[in-house]
Formats: C-alpha cells, sequence, structure tokens
C-alpha cells in the first residue's frame, strides 16, 4: 500500500516574520516585507528594493564563532529548518536519525562569500582567500548543514532547478518518502541573493522592478503596470513524513502532499515556454499523480513573479488545464507581499499553502488594479478571503525551463 505522506511541521525565515504564526498573520493581512536595499548602497542599482532581512540573528541556534564560517543562505536554511522540527515537536533521536532525510534547494548558494572572497583575491592575494570559501559557498552545503545541525543521517541533497529549487525539493522528498526510503524528510529551499552581484545581473536583464520610490507596491503580479520582479532573501523549510509516523508519534499533522509534477520547457534560457506548456505539463502531472482531477483543485499559489510573460503564459497555462475551472479557482501570487526568493520562493509558499488549505484562507494578491493582457482569473486581489480548499496547487517555474508544481490537500 502506497505511503501518506503529511506535513508535520514548518519553519520561516523572511522579513514578514521569522516565526510561523507571525508570517502567516502578516500574508492574511496584506502585509509587505518589500523595502528599500540596506545591506549595501543600491543608489546607482536600476532596481534598489527587496524583501530584506535587516536583524536577522542566528544566535538562538548558530554560535556566532561558527556563524563566522557558515554562508548566508546556510544560516537561513538551519534557523527555519530547527524551527520547523520545533513546530513538528519532532526530536532526531538515534533510533529515527537513519530514516531522516534532508533535501534543500538554494539556486544561488553562497553569493555573498563569493563576492567577498573574489574581490580579497584580486585586492590581496590568493594567500588570503578563506579556507572556509568553498565549503561556505557550494550550493548543497545548506542541506548538509541542516542535517549537521538536526542529526538527520538519511538521504542528504540539494536541488538546484533555479526558481523551481524548493518546489522540487519538496517533490523529491515527497518521493523519497512515498518509495520508501526514508519516513521523515526536512525539506524547502533557502537564498541569501540581495547582494550587489546579483541584483546588478538581474537589474541588467531587465528582469526587476524599477519603481524604487513605492518598494510596497512594486511588486504587483498580474496587474497591466507590472514592471519586473523585486527580489526577496530568506528560507522555508517543511518536516514531511509518513502519516504512520505521523500517528505513531501523536504529531500535529498540517496538510498532506498529494502530487508533484515536474517538466522542462526545452525551449529558452530565460523565457518561458509559448503559451506557458512546460507549466502545463507540470502542472498536469502533479494533479495526475495526486490521483485527482483538474476541477477538484481549489486554489492555486501561482508562480506570479510579477513580470510580464511568466503572468500572461501562467495564466494562459492554467487556463489550458483547468478549462471552464479555470474562473471558478482561486488563484493568488504571495510574492507581492514577500517579493521572489528565487531558490527559497517555492518552500515559503508552499508552507502558504499549506496553511491556507488547513484555515481556508485565500491568501491576497496585492496591488491588482487591472488585470494585464491574458491576465483574467480571479486573483483575489488586495485582500485575503474565505473559500473551502480541499486541495492547492503550489507552482514555481524557473529558469532554463524548469518547472516543479505540488499538491497539497487537507488531511482527513
Amino acid at each position: 500500500m502506497s505511503k501518506r505522506v503529511v506535513i508535520t511541521g514548518a519553519g520561516v525565515v523572511h522579513s514578514l516574520g521569522t516565526e510561523l504564526e507571525e508570517f502567516w498573520e502578516n500574508i492574511k493581512a496584506g502585509k509587505s516585507g518589500i523595502s528599500k536595499i540596506e545591506n549595501f548602497d543600491a543608489a546607482d542599482f536600476p532596481s534598489q528594493i527587496g524583501a530584506e532581512l535587516k536583524d536577522f540573528d542566528p544566535g538562538d541556534y548558530i554560535e556566532r564563532k561558527e556563524a563566522k564560517r557558515l554562508a548566508l543562505y546556510s544560516q537561513y536554511a538551519i534557523v527555519s529548518a530547527m524551527k520547523a522540527l520545533e513546530n513538528a515537536g519532532l526530536e532526531i533521536t538515534d533510533e529515527i536519525a537513519d530514516r531522516t532525510g534532508v533535501i534543500v534547494g538554494s539556486g544561488i548558494g553562497g553569493i555573498e562569500v563569493f563576492e567577498e572572497q573574489v574581490e580579497r583575491l584580486h585586492s590581496r592575494g590568493p594567500r588570503r582567500v578563506s579556507p572556509f570559501f568553498i565549503p561556505m559557498m557550494i550550493s548543497n552545503m545548506a542541506a548538509g548543514n541542516v542535517a549537521i545541525y538536526s542529526g538527520a543521517k538519511g538521504p542528504n541533497m540539494n536541488t538546484v532547478t533555479a526558481c523551481a529549487s524548493a518546489t522540487t525539493a519538496i517533490g523529491e522528498a515527497f518521493e523519497t518518502i512515498k518509495r520508501g526510503a526514508a519516513d521523515i524528510m526536512i525539506a524547502g529551499g533557502t537564498e541569501a541573493s540581495i547582494t550587489p552581484s546579483a541584483v546588478a545581473g538581474f537589474g541588467n536583464m531587465k528582469a526587476l522592478s524599477t519603481r524604487n520610490d513605492e518598494p510596497e507596491k512594486a511588486s504587483r503580479p498580474f496587474d497591466k503596470d507590472r514592471d519586473g520582479f523585486v527580489i526577496g532573501e530568506g528560507a522555508g523549510i517543511m518536516i514531511l513524513e509518513t502519516l504512520e509516523s505521523a500517528k505513531k508519534r501523536g504529531a500535529n499533522i498540517i496538510a498532506e502532499v498529494v502530487g508533484y509534477g515536474a517538466s522542462g520547457d526545452a525551449y529558452h534560457i530565460t523565457s518561458p515556454a509559448p503559451e506557458g506548456e512546460g507549466a502545463v505539463r507540470a502542472m498536469k502531472a502533479a494533479v495526475e499523480r495526486a490521483g485527482m482531477k483538474p476541477e477538484e483543485i481549489n486554489y492555486i499559489n501561482a508562480h506570479g513573479t510579477s513580470t510580464p510573460l511568466n503572468d500572461q503564459y501562467e495564466s494562459t497555462a492554467i487556463k489550458k488545464l483547468f478549462g471552464d475551472h479555470a474562473y471558478k479557482l482561486k488563484v493568488s501570487s504571495t510574492k507581492s507581499m514577500t517579493g521572489h526568493l528565487l531558490g527559497a520562493a517555492g518552500g515559503v509558499e508552499a508552507i502558504i499553502s499549506a496553511m491556507a488549505v488547513k484555515e481556508n484562507v485565500v491568501p491576497p494578491t496585492m496591488n491588482f488594479e487591472e488585470g494585464g493582457e491574458g491576465c483574467d482569473l480571479d486573483y483575489q486581489p488586495n485582500k485575503a478571503g474565505e473559500a473551502e480548499i480541499n486541495a492547492a496547487l503550489s507552482n514555481s517555474f524557473g529558469f532554463g525551463g524548469q518547472n516543479a508544481c505540488i499538491v497539497i490537500k487537507k488531511y482527513k
């Protein structure tokens, strides 16, 4: 008999809150976590705004000396993972360590370490480069460090599928449990890319919003006046486990993961495939893996980046898969509040989707005034709503045409 996979804990590190309850309350209230960038002087950059963590302190979980040897994205992952374990009421003992794994996605890894050390190489010479440079920077170290801090000794890996990284991680963790390779998985994504090189690179691609005078209104998914995404940072980590394991320890079950689908556009390095063709296949695969019909999905947490092509093509993809039901669905992009966390986006959005399912709350799409071309669905504009949400679909699409979607269902 196929194993059921449930969500028993969640941890978030974000400018909207580093406690799950605070973060979720701010999402329901439509609060923005976006402001002027302060961690470096962005005055000469086309985009000067982001959902930036300004007062992050890992001190409750990581010793100050040790933190200096960890890239920021690893720190975010460790803290969110430890918070998720606390939320799940789970201690990883020797008895369960071998059956507890970790999959944490990150699109870029320790980019601030890369910038700092390359600058040191050029200004001070090769002998002044830190011996910790490589193990701080490489993108698998978030998963490695989460295992070190939690004691999880099962399957351990890193997914890198650009902005789909965290959703890929959760989907692969779901499949790892389904095939019997683990009983518990710590899964999600982390990113710390609000750095000069990243903001300059995305900015010069014309991918970022330049609405610098109105940071809170800059991310406006599906709106006709959208002009690019707003970069964010942080982490979102879930605890997934077999229903048997959760029941055995009397865990509080938030929701159930029932489907995962992935696809490749095979089209372009940055632009989505025409008409969202790749997104259609990923969504369809997730719904089919869940053993559901499209009309059984009640809510979609859209990728919804606030970029012209993504929002139009994602809307088209939803209409292609769901037909007439597309107009009955509740859809929202919470990136309007969180910004776009790149490789961590899907982790945070999966948590939002799970809470939406649990509480029958439809999170808002803020700053939506008038739909852009092809954007004519019910995007839950500007205020949270209430609706019976039995099943939600969380979408993530990344550069390189890498798409991942998961279906989260009410636990019954």
